[in-house]
């Protein structure tokens, strides 16, 4: 699904990620961890485009994507979540959702200024797309709100739903736990988990709640300073000596921080 080859970034004299390297298969969840400032984000933001890498390659599907443009990404079936969360505060929620559905629309701008029969049938299949998105999860009841009412927890699910709306066959999540209680926190994971399983999607998760990356990530990688310094599953990151002293302290069997 997605191949990272010694991607690098430089901002002036500072090596913000440093050779990463990464694989991520199809229908799988990876997580990537480390230090705040480890460069993570930054990973995010190249592999959607925000920045471009000074090094290095991405081949998404077998396709180089190196250097495109955010849409274009988006067009290529790749999305992602923000760690602020970047709703439309003053639309509803059921709006917030169909804006994601518009990047896809089937009629044009004459269309929607004359309302034609293909802007209507249009409208209407976004609609009943959108509600149906909702429906999955659990915020049908509250299309007609505004999303700044919505809790904590609710935006942050609207948020992933919308990135679903774009049909994506990768989601990158940036701290979907973030500001989270740990009843919230359960939800989320077993959300990512039929996610995954009911939208057929691959995951690159970045999270700082060990509980929820030690839970459902199948391989995490972990970065230090903009390096790479550890791949492997839940079991071997959780016991390997170099993340432990960069990053981890000690765990319980859990995958929680007991001494960092």
């Amino acid at each position: 699904m997605l191949k990272v080859d010694n991607l690098s970034i430089q901002f002036g004299g500072l090596k913000a990620v440093d050779d990463f390297s990464l694989t991520i298969s199809e229908k799988q969840i990876v997580g990537l961890i480390g230090p705040n400032g480890a460069g993570k984000t930054t990973v995010f933001n190249m592999l959607t485009g925000v920045y471009k890498p000074t090094s290095g390659r991405i081949n998404y599907k077998s396709k180089d994507i190196h250097g495109f443009k955010p849409y274009i990404i988006t067009q290529k079936k790749i999305a992602r979540t923000f760690q602020n969360i970047r709703l439309f505060s003053n639309l509803t929620v059921l709006d917030n959702l169909k804006i994601s559905y518009g990047f896809n629309t089937k009629y044009n701008l004459l269309d929607s200024v004359l309302r034609t029969p293909r802007f209507q049938r249009e409208e209407l299949r976004i609609r009943n797309a959108s509600m149906e998105l909702l429906k999955a999860f659990n915020l049908d009841g509250k299309a007609e709100e505004f999303a700044r009412n919505l809790s904590y927890g609710d935006q942050r699910r609207l948020e992933i739903a919308r990135a679903l709306a774009t049909e994506p066959d990768l989601l990158l999540l940036d701290e979907p736990a973030a500001g989270m209680n740990p009843q919230e926190t359960h939800e989320l994971m077993n959300l990512i988990g039929w996610i995954r399983d009911n939208f057929n999607v691959s995951v690159l998760l970045i999270e700082h709640d060990m509980k929820l990356v030690m839970g459902i990530c199948e391989k995490i990688a972990v970065l230090d300073y903009g390096k790479k310094i550890a791949e492997g599953t839940p079991e071997q990151i959780k016991n390997n000596k170099r993340v432990i002293e960069a990053y981890l302290g000690e765990t319980d069997e859990g995958g929680m921080v007991v001494n960092a």
